[in-house]
């Protein structure tokens, strides 16, 4: 099998409502979607979500590297051979990570196609569904709590509560939710808003709130302050923003500074280097979740695929695609009371 050709779409998404966290406030968002097609007819798609303070990238820079790297990189290659392509890829573009994603991604739906089995079950298969939660970003309390009950009556039952920038506010919106919705999963992410006695403040003030996770809560450039939260909480500490490499993860483990590492393809460059950073966080009994970007639903497929097929990754955060009002792939996952299920078409599910 050979690659015949490459090609691209730019996609101007627009967002159902605009969401803040602790360090900006979000109202749309570009997706670049990448085809690769071959002389038997299958046909790979992959997605790029950039962001210049997650990924590192804006859309000019990703569309310059699809034009002048990634087309001529794959025109006549085999597919097969993805890990070679990434490689050389990373190589040329190391700082480029939803380009390497998107290129990843394509690669892997095609490959699954071929074999005529969904992503999931090519790469190993270990679940068939698993439960999302769904994000409250910065809001006044009262809206915070509306929203709550908006999403547990669609029948969500996880809820990501962002914050990160008024620590009192924060401890009383978990103590409001914990007292309305006494059976919700409650997982707060601080998005590096927080000092290390913030952090310190804000565990002991929720402890009887039952949260499970605290994410990112001081900034990624400071790694000894998020140690310094890590042994001084009981609540698992995960790293989000401070893990883009696998360097990262082996650096964040080796001193004992997280419990648990959040995975999003767009900010680690693909499935193939999101095994690795699973591997070496499964090595230090780290636990892994999936994350995603404001991503259209190819590339959350993407991310649902690489969870089900890891025993490491136990929780998901995909909800990425669903404030998206223009999402040609909106149809390509399954949401049912808060558990996503992939298509059982080959692939990543499209046509």
């Amino acid at each position: 099998m050979k690659i015949t050709r490459v090609s691209y779409e730019r996609l101007d998404l627009s967002l159902s409502e605009p969401y803040t966290i602790a360090y900006e406030t979000v109202t749309k968002s570009v997706n670049f979607i990448l085809k690769i097609e071959t002389e038997g007819k299958i046909v790979g798609y992959g997605c790029s979500s950039p962001d210049l303070k997650v990924t590192g990238e804006t859309p000019q820079m990703v569309e310059s590297a699809i034009e002048k790297t990634v087309v001529p990189l794959l025109k006549n290659q085999n597919p097969f051979h993805y890990a070679k392509h990434i490689e050389e890829l990373k190589s040329i573009h190391k700082q480029y990570a939803s380009v390497r994603a998107m290129v990843d991604m394509a690669l892997l739906d095609l490959v699954s196609k071929k074999a005529n089995v969904p992503l999931y079950q090519f790469l190993g298969g270990f679940r068939e569904s698993i439960p999302t939660s769904i994000t409250i970003g910065i809001l006044p309390i009262d809206e915070t709590i509306e929203r709550a009950a908006k999403y547990i009556a669609q029948g969500f039952y996880i809820l990501k509560i962002k914050g990160g920038l008024s620590l009192e506010e924060d401890i009383e919106k978990i103590k409001q939710i914990r007292t309305k919705f006494p059976k919700v999963i409650i997982r707060f992410d601080g998005n590096q808003g927080y000092s290390t006695d913030d952090s310190v403040a804000f565990v002991k003030a929720t402890k009887n709130f039952s949260v499970e996770i605290f994410e990112q809560p001081t900034k990624k450039e400071n790694e000894v302050s998020m140690g310094q939260v890590t042994k001084q909480v009981n609540l698992p500490v995960m790293a989000d923003e401070s893990i883009k490499t696998l360097a990262d993860v082996f650096r964040l483990a080796q001193n004992e500074r997280i419990d648990m590492v959040n995975i999003k393809l767009m900010k680690v460059g693909g499935i193939l280097e999101g095994m690795h950073i699973n591997s070496v966080a499964k090595s230090a009994s780290l636990e892994a979740m999936v994350g995603c970007n404001d991503e259209c639903g190819l590339g959350i497929a993407a991310g649902l695929h690489f969870a089900l097929s890891r025993p490491n990754i136990q929780y998901a955060d995909l909800d990425g695609h669903l404030d998206i009002l223009n999402d040609p792939y909106k149809n390509i996952v399954l949401l049912k009371n808060g558990i996503l299920y992939p298509s059982e078409n080959p692939g990543l599910g499209t046509n």
